[in-house]
């Protein structure tokens, strides 16, 4: 499938699903879309890359549009209604076992797993890093969690 999709727009569906929430919650949710997305359909979600930040994965493009805001509620670009069936069942499934979750909980969930130490491999724990986090690293990792049979998250 070649993706039309950008990180905007999924971050207009997010926005428009779950309300207002904190931008550091908000990046974790758009990784997790894209990691979940690489394994249920076997496509990326969006081309942007996401990088190994200190508090954890990042959209860097997404950044930019957000950056200095504690909270956001929607941003001036993103259309929500371009996803796929597809995907909108796959940021379903991530805000529904993961959107309860405080941000928090979420950075030291990606903290645990390989794809973010990977990309981290080599760099400071207080440094904020610019590594991306490889789609391919992505995929290998949840697509492992996706077969175990005690995998907490689950398609919908």
């Amino acid at each position: 499938m070649d993706t039309q999709t950008s990180v905007f727009d999924v971050v207009a569906y997010i926005l428009k699903k779950s309300g207002p929430m904190t931008t550091w919650k908000l990046q974790k949710l758009v990784y997790y879309c894209q990691a979940w997305s690489l394994v249920w359909d076997g496509d990326q979600m969006f081309d942007d890359e996401i990088e190994a930040w200190t508090n954890g994965p990042v959209c860097r493009k997404l950044y930019e549009k957000h950056k200095g805001q504690f909270r956001i509620g929607k941003l001036p670009i993103g259309d929500a209604s371009v996803l796929m069936e597809n995907q909108r069942e796959t940021v379903d499934a991530v805000l529904r076992d993961y959107g309860d979750r405080s941000p928090k909980w979420l950075s030291d969930l990606t903290h645990m797993e390989d794809p973010w130490k990977k990309a981290r491999r080599g760099i400071p724990r207080s440094e904020r890093g610019e590594s991306v986090i490889s789609k391919e690293s992505m995929a290998e990792y949840y697509e492992s969690l996706h077969e175990e049979d005690g995998a907490w998250l689950s398609e919908s």
